[in-house]
Formats: structure tokens, sequence, C-alpha cells
């Protein structure tokens, strides 16, 4: 094969993988030039407004005893985003809302707008990077290990059978009535749910105020709770120092997305050339040997001849 005709095989291929492996340029321009919701349009499933109404103790507590059933009151304010990892090297975790009440209970609050297909193992995760930091360093009585909850509230069913909440504990498979006891539990929230169970009438009415935030959905149940939060909803939504912390908080999220495909795309292209590089540098090889074997069989053919 002559070099110029394998050199251009080689281009060509480099180019074709490549566009098969980058992003979709067009695409990601389009969706970069997408307006955000404006904050007054926010609901309680957007993270933002979420973090923002949970950083308010009241709001937190009123949520906390409608999904848990009991009273309680928070020792500390809630914090939105904390970060979480045990060591500098390992992976980053960004809890939503972290709090804690005067029992020394800690709850992680999530809310999770998709179904990514890990979220099971994502909450236990979660447990596990809050337990790492409920005891002290040289601290041996593990029974001081205060309490924690891990709740994440969705508008999607998890688990499939309908209900609004799903609650979570360890317990004995031989001997499913025996508890494990041992103070941790998750917790999934539907706001699609259909089988009451044992959800009573505000929480189902508080997991529909939170996919559809709006001042009818707090006032109809007649909950004081419910419409307490909506309060501070509402407060977040007037805010002109919040709506500006909105858009910049948008405008990093998508110069990190653009900034994320930039990066694909270019390892798309090396990766892409590279690969057709080698398959046409073999493809070369083989032709190459395919002429070799050629010429030998004509040399062949006039000895042949000439014997």
């Amino acid at each position: 094969m002559e070099p110029k005709t394998t050199a251009l095989k080689i281009i060509a291929r480099g180019i074709v993988l490549g566009r098969k492996t980058r992003y979709n340029e067009e695409e990601a321009r389009v969706e970069t030039r997408k307006e955000p919701k404006a904050l007054k349009d926010l609901n309680l499933l957007d993270r933002f407004l979420f973090a923002e109404a949970a950083e308010n103790p009241e709001f937190m507590e009123n949520l906390l005893r409608i999904v848990l059933g009991k009273s309680l009151t928070l020792r500390e304010l809630p914090q939105a985003e904390k970060e979480s990892r045990k060591t500098i090297w390992s992976k980053q975790i960004r809890l939503d809302v972290w709090s804690i009440d005067q029992e020394d209970t800690v709850y992680d609050t999530e809310v999770q707008k998709k179904n990514t297909g890990n979220l099971p193992k994502r909450s236990r995760l979660y447990h596990g990077m809050i337990d790492s930091k409920l005891l002290p360093p040289g601290e041996l009585d593990y029974n001081r290990m205060p309490d924690s909850y891990v709740i994440m509230i969705m508008p999607f069913d998890l688990m499939g059978r309908g209900l609004y909440r799903y609650t979570f504990e360890m317990i004995c498979r031989e001997i499913p009535e025996l508890r494990l006891e041992d103070g941790a539990t998750r917790i999934f929230l539907n706001t699609h749910g259909t089988v009451r169970e044992d959800a009573d009438q505000e929480l189902i009415d508080m997991l529909r105020y939170m996919e559809c935030t709006t001042a009818e959905n707090a006032e109809r149940p007649g909950s004081k709770r419910i419409q307490g939060m909506h309060e501070i909803v509402e407060n977040i939504r007037s805010s002109e120092e919040i709506g500006v912390r909105y858009m910049q908080d948008w405008e990093e999220k998508a110069l990190e997305r653009q900034e994320g495909r930039k990066e694909g795309r270019e390892k798309g292209h090396r990766s892409g050339f590279k690969e057709g590089r080698n398959a046409g540098l073999q493809e070369g090889a083989d032709e190459q040997k395919k002429a070799i074997a050629k010429k030998l069989k004509k040399v062949r053919i006039m000895k042949d001849r000439n014997l």
C-alpha cells in the first residue's frame, strides 16, 4: 500500500471515531443558552430553594416533625450543602441539609428530582459519612453514638409499591420482628404516593406542597406547620439579595457544565484520533503483508515456469 493512502486512512478513521465519542456541540450550546426558572417559580424539590428554606430552623423543625410524627427542637442552625469527606483524598460528598436536635439526633435531608438508579447505595454512603463523625477520637463507648436519619424526598416511587413513605431499619432476616436497634434510619418519601398505609394526611399534604409550592397548596390543608413553611418560602422568593445569589449560582453551574463538555470533547478527539491512528497502522500493516504475499506468489509462479 502507498504511504500516502495509509496516512489518509489513519486521519479519516481518527476523525470519524473522534466524532463518535465527543459531545454534541450544538446541543451543548443550546442548553447553555437556556434561561433558568425564575426564583418565584421554583418549588421545594428544586435544590436551591430547598437549601435556602431549610437553613431556617423553623422550616426544618416543621418538616421533620411532619415526616417523623414527633416533636423535636433543633439545637443548632441547619447547614445547607455541608461537605463531608473522611480524608482529603476520599470522594467529596455534599449533604443537602444537615441538622441536629436537642437529643443529639442527626438528620440529613435530601431532595432528589431524578432517579439516578443508585439512591439506596448512595443513602448508605451518606449514612456511613455521617456516622464516621459522630464520636470524638479515642471514644470507645459506641453506645454514645447518637441516632441518625437520612431522609430523601423525591417526585417518583423509588420502590414501586405506591407508598408515600418507606422507612428502613436493620432487622433480622430470620426473625423479622427482631430489630438491631443501631439507631440508623433511612426514609424515602414519594410525592406521587397512592397507598396511605401509616402516612397521615399532613405528610401527604406536605409532599404535594413540596412538589408544587403554591399558596393554594399551603392554605388548603389547613396545616399551621405547612403554612409556616410557606411564609418562609415567600420571604425567600421576594428577597432581591437571594434572587441575585440564585442567578450567580445558576451561572456558576452553567459554566461548570460547559467546562465539563469542553473537556469531554477534547478527550473524545484525542481518544478518537489515537484509536483511529492505531487502527490505520494495523490496516496498513495488513495491506503490506498482503502485498508481500502477492509478490512472493508471483515469484514462485515465474520460477515454476522457468523450470
